[in-house]
């Protein structure tokens, strides 16, 4: 991976409020990112968990969030949840290393505007939150592999089932463990 520091800015920040809160538990991720977001004229707050984060918006809601999704403590779609309900305006992207299409439409219908996988770079995310609504992201250049399709199968229906292992394992017709297995590895390519 680039080191994410040295890279330019593609993207002029518009002028304004340059809030941003970065909430991730990847302790060498967040002080990289937060020193190639502060280079590019980002006011960064770092956050390590869903409680810092949350603690965080309290005094003032940032204008702008990076947000991984798996945090120690909780999900980090609690913070784009309450982020959005504290500042409407507020330009939110979700990163992950557990990609999968359930959790980005979650994250979208919370007001999250991009999901990202890990490992993103400083100006994939910044090109992120400057996108204009109306933009489209770039299509992916190779499509899933049957194995991803079946994952991302899954992880719908575990969204659908609010999370419930139980009722998942039911309705795929699979056995309970099998299915937990299956949610803690990581999504194939």
């Amino acid at each position: 991976m680039e080191d994410i520091a040295a890279a330019p800015a593609k993207a002029r920040l518009p002028e304004g409020d340059r809030s941003l809160l970065l909430v991730d538990d990847d302790r060498p991720f967040l002080q990289r990112m937060s020193r190639a977001l502060e280079s590019r004229g980002f006011a960064v707050a770092t956050a390590e968990s869903v409680a810092e984060g949350l603690a965080a918006m309290r005094t003032s809601a940032p204008a702008y969030a990076v947000v991984d999704l798996r945090l120690g403590d909780g999900n980090g779609l609690e913070i784009v949840e309450r982020l959005q309900r504290a500042r409407e305006d507020a330009r939110v992207v979700v990163l992950t290393g557990y990609g999968n299409i359930a959790t980005a439409v979650s994250a979208v219908k919370l007001g999250a505007i991009d999901y990202l996988a890990k490992p993103a770079d400083a100006d994939e995310v910044i090109a992120a939150l400057l996108r204009d609504p109306g933009d489209r992201a770039e299509p992916p250049e190779n499509p899933m592999s049957a194995d991803r399709v079946r994952w991302e199968h899954i992880q719908r229906v575990y969204e659908m089932c609010d999370r419930n292992v139980s009722e998942t394992a039911r309705r795929l017709s699979m056995h309970r463990r099998t299915l937990q297995r299956i949610l803690a590895k990581r999504a194939p390519r």
